[in-house]
């Protein structure tokens, strides 16, 4: 089945999708135009288009517009005036004047709370707080309730494994584990790093997530899957109780959500933050495996640091 070709379908499309866009309506016009007062057009992330506001150099100048408040998610208003000698530049009969609106479509960032002990019920609320919608995911059903997780778009118990293929996790999702143990840990992580989710975050000490790291590298996951792993998870705001915990984090996903850079913020704990730890260097093995079971080209002892200066 093809692509949706109405603006609203796949204005639909790429939010459930996780993707940006641009919409540019024409809002207000005056005489004669080549085209209506409300006519639409949709600008995907790679440049493509559904629907029209006319054509000519105005859609063009419209379409870098659109680039543009996909890139600082602020919307602006263009206004045209296609007299005589604009109508006759670009081919148009007309000389009318038109007003065209372009806001950014951002998909809703989703927070995946893996886990749903007394810290995740803090997350849940201040997640949503903050605009994510929070899906809670525990194998435990007197946790992972509605009782507990009103708030919550979803609550999923059952086993994590039967689970994650229900999640539709894309480039706007943000994956938290926080389960009771270091073994449902290392079930979630080998799971999350093959995921394109924009924000990896695990609760625990650098100890935990060192011992958590090695084991998986000798499962086979590269360092490379695992060096987007904030964890310690949250910023370092000498957090300690359950909300302050829940802030630290939320924070820390804000700041991946607003900035999409792969730069690691100085407030950072995690031990990723200056590159690859030496301990993580002696046991990555000399051939990573990718998640379709190929082989892939050794990586370097060291990684370059992503902390910001």
């Amino acid at each position: 089945m093809g692509r949706p070709t109405d603006v609203y379908e796949e204005l639909v499309h790429l939010r459930r999708s996780g993707k940006k866009a641009a919409m540019a309506t024409i809002v207000e016009v005056a005489g004669s135009i080549p085209s209506f007062q409300s006519a639409k057009l949709l600008v995907r992330e790679d440049g493509s288009m559904v629907g029209t506001i006319g054509g000519g150099c105005t859609e063009a100048e419209v379409w870098n517009a659109a680039r543009e408040v996909m890139e600082t998610e602020k919307p602006r208003m263009l206004n045209f005036n296609l007299g005589q000698q604009a109508a006759y530049d670009q081919g148009l009969i007309c000389g009318g004047q038109l007003n065209v609106y372009v806001e950014p479509i951002l998909p809703i960032p989703t927070c995946y709370i893996c886990g749903a002990g007394h810290i995740s019920k803090s997350l849940s609320k201040v997640a949503t707080l903050a605009g994510f919608r929070t899906v809670v995911v525990d194998d435990r059903g007197t946790y992972a309730n509605r009782e507990r997780f009103p708030e919550a778009a979803e609550v999923h118990a059952d086993d994590y494994e039967s689970i994650f293929p229900r999640l539709e996790v894309n480039e706007a999702s943000y994956i938290i584990i926080v389960t009771r143990g270091h073994r449902d840990d290392m079930r979630v992580l080998r799971w999350a790093v093959t995921t394109p989710a924009r924000y990896l975050g695990m609760i625990g000490s650098k100890r935990k997530t060192l011992e958590v790291a090695k084991h998986l590298i000798k499962e086979g996951i590269s360092v490379e899957q695992l060096s987007r792993l904030h964890a310690p998870m949250g910023f370092d705001i000498g957090a300690i109780t359950p909300e302050e915990i829940a802030v630290a984090v939320v924070s820390e996903m804000i700041e991946r959500r607003r900035n999409p850079g792969h730069e690691w913020n100085p407030n950072s704990k995690s031990i990723f933050a200056e590159g690859i730890p030496k301990a993580l260097q002696i046991h990555a093995p000399q051939e990573s495996v990718t998640p379709s079971g190929e082989s892939a080209e050794p990586l370097p002892a060291k990684l370059p640091s992503l902390r910001k200066s």
